[in-house]
């Protein structure tokens, strides 16, 4: 029987991939903090947290991922009328705290988040360090949608999203694979599967393919492209 590992707190270090739980999906880890070097540890790794208040800090490397090659992004025709008609204005980076606070905020399917004030914190520290960015959107000077994640090399790692009108979340994601196909990224990680991601171009992949692929565009001394952008 696979027995989950706790992580030092005095260690960045994390279990191989294969000592992942089967049940739940993914499980490889508990423990550990969310400092900065261990968030960066972890995601190029292939490594990400999710946990809810109660729970100790958890750690997970599901098997089959999730993932989008922004060559491949499909967008309806519907969508694409949209983006061209749409007053909305979308930024970069400029409201990095407000949209994780709305991400955190419950869904009409459940009270609870994993986003908790601890995990935002973290995040926004990964902000002022220039390695996680969000995409605004916004109508009549009202934030009405969003996202944010983490990059590293050549990969974006979503994280959450948000939309408080009808195709601003979609708009946000639209607009931020057009610029990382634009600045040269080749992989974004989406995590979990959603039909929504599915409907967008998004495929499974083998962990151990994904892994490899991180091997190639994130590696440890991978300089983030986001970084010197004029935004």
């Amino acid at each position: 029987m696979p027995q989950l590992t706790w992580l030092r707190s005095d260690s960045l270090t994390f279990p191989a991939h294969n000592k992942a739980l089967s049940e739940p999906e993914g499980l490889l880890a508990a423990g550990g903090d969310l400092s900065s070097e261990r968030l960066l540890k972890a995601y190029s790794l292939g490594i990400f947290p999710w946990y809810q208040d109660g729970q100790p800090l958890l750690w997970w490397s599901p098997d089959p991922r999730t993932v989008l090659y922004p060559k491949r992004l499909h967008v309806s025709r519907s969508m694409q009328k949209f983006m061209r008609k749409t007053e909305l204005e979308i930024t970069l980076d400029r409201s990095f705290a407000d949209v994780i606070k709305a991400c955190s905020q419950p869904r009409d399917y459940t009270d609870s988040t994993w986003i908790t004030h601890e995990m935002q914190q973290a995040y926004c520290r990964l902000h002022r360090l220039g390695i996680a960015h969000s995409v605004e959107v916004w109508e009549n000077g009202e934030l009405v949608g969003g996202l944010y994640g983490v990059a590293l090399g050549r990969v974006f790692f979503g994280e959450s999203m948000f939309s408080r009108r009808s195709n601003a979340s979609k708009a946000a994601f639209i607009f931020l694979v057009g610029k990382l196909t634009e600045w040269g990224y080749e992989l974004i990680d989406c995590q979990m599967p959603t039909e929504h991601l599915f409907s967008l171009g998004a495929e499974s992949v083998s962990r151990d393919a994904f892994v490899a692929q991180l091997q190639v565009l994130c590696p440890e001394s991978a300089i983030d492209q986001w970084r010197g952008i004029d935004l």
